[in-house]
């Protein structure tokens, strides 16, 4: 007699369309992840690759100092009777032709070249915390009117959808609003005070949807509990729900930093210039020029040495210097606020 073939188990691993399914689905989001990962390691490795001789020298003292501490200048190329060239930046051959030296007539120029890219950091550093500054509070303050005092319904719903459809709008049409707001209506002009405001009207959906959700996380006992005992309502806010809200606005604004310190198009309207030779505290008559000064900034520089200027061998290592730090910029910055967020979510547990 032959053996009679086992009976399955009912809980066995029996193959079935569904799950057959399951696991085609489960692979094609891996490899979308998977996808985007490579891609995002292959963008920023090259600029990594190509920015790191630029920023990193193989001799003491290792760090090209004078490209992040310097400001921009045109770079001339002259070239001898011998065929030879030399490099001088616009300074260097000022001193030079100051001291008597006579140039080779032979020579080409290449704007921003040469110098370095310090103002536009002190520009892109001073926009992005201005604005997030503006941004947290008046995204929070919004937030907690909009989840803890207001009455829900058909208007508070109508100012959500508004505020998640802003989420979607352009930055170019946020870059127009300053402009004709900010800039033209207010007379501010092309400032910082301007950019600080066009960056953080940008950036405000965004903290103040995930503000009013971390408020809605924490459970409603901490606030019946805090009313019990006899406290008002702020109270009630301050000490039991905003700290333990905390974690989830700082995710925001990680979140809000690296848009607001990469766009270009808000900015070039109302806050950056091309050029400028004195830093955002120099040759001020008034405590209050600070405020009303255009300034530099990373991302319209890059933009003007990608697409206004030819593209040749001397200006490609300004672009890639400048992409190098300018991502280094936004990492630290996101870093700290992420370290913030991290103490601040080990001392408030529920």
């Amino acid at each position: 007699m032959s053996a009679m073939p086992p009976q399955l188990h009912r809980f066995s691993n029996v193959p079935t369309v569904a799950k057959s399914t399951q696991i085609i689905f489960n692979w094609l989001f891996r490899s979308a992840t998977y996808l985007i990962l490579i891609c995002a390691s292959i963008v920023f490795g090259y600029i990594i690759i190509k920015g790191l001789p630029v920023i990193f020298k193989v001799s003491p003292p290792f760090v090209n100092w004078e490209f992040l501490t310097q400001k921009p200048e045109t770079l001339h190329v002259f070239e001898r009777d011998d065929g030879s060239k030399f490099q001088v930046s616009e300074t260097a051959m000022r001193d030079r032709m100051a001291a008597g030296e006579t140039m080779p007539t032979k020579e080409e120029t290449y704007v921003y070249s040469a110098g370095g890219i310090f103002p536009c950091i002190v520009g892109t550093v001073l926009l992005v915390l201005g604005s997030m500054a503006i941004a947290l509070v008046l995204g929070v303050c919004s937030a907690v009117y909009l989840s803890e005092y207001s009455n829900q319904g058909r208007i508070i719903n109508f100012i959500r959808l508004a505020i998640l459809n802003l989420a979607g709008v352009p930055s170019i049409v946020f870059g127009l609003f300053g402009f004709g707001l900010f800039v033209l209506a207010f007379h501010w002009k092309v400032s910082l005070l301007a950019g600080w405001f066009t960056l953080a009207f940008m950036v405000l959906p965004i903290i103040i949807t995930a503000s009013e959700e971390s408020l809605r996380a924490v459970p409603k006992g901490f606030r019946e509990g805090s009313l019990a005992l006899g406290a008002t309502q702020w109270q009630t806010i301050q000490s039991n729900v905003l700290p333990y809200a905390l974690p989830g606005i700082l995710t925001s604004s990680i979140l809000s930093v690296a848009r607001v310190a990469g766009e270009t198009a808000p900015i070039m309207f109302t806050a950056a210039v091309v050029m400028r030779n004195n830093l955002p505290w120099e040759g001020l008559k008034h405590s209050t020029d600070f405020f009303f000064q255009a300034v530099m900034a990373l991302p319209y520089h890059i933009y003007v040495l990608a697409t206004k200027v030819p593209p040749n061998e001397f200006t490609e290592r300004a672009q890639y210097g400048a992409s190098f730090v300018f991502l280094f910029v936004v990492m630290a910055i996101a870093l700290v606020s992420m370290i913030l967020r991290s103490k601040v979510r080990s001392k408030y547990k529920w």
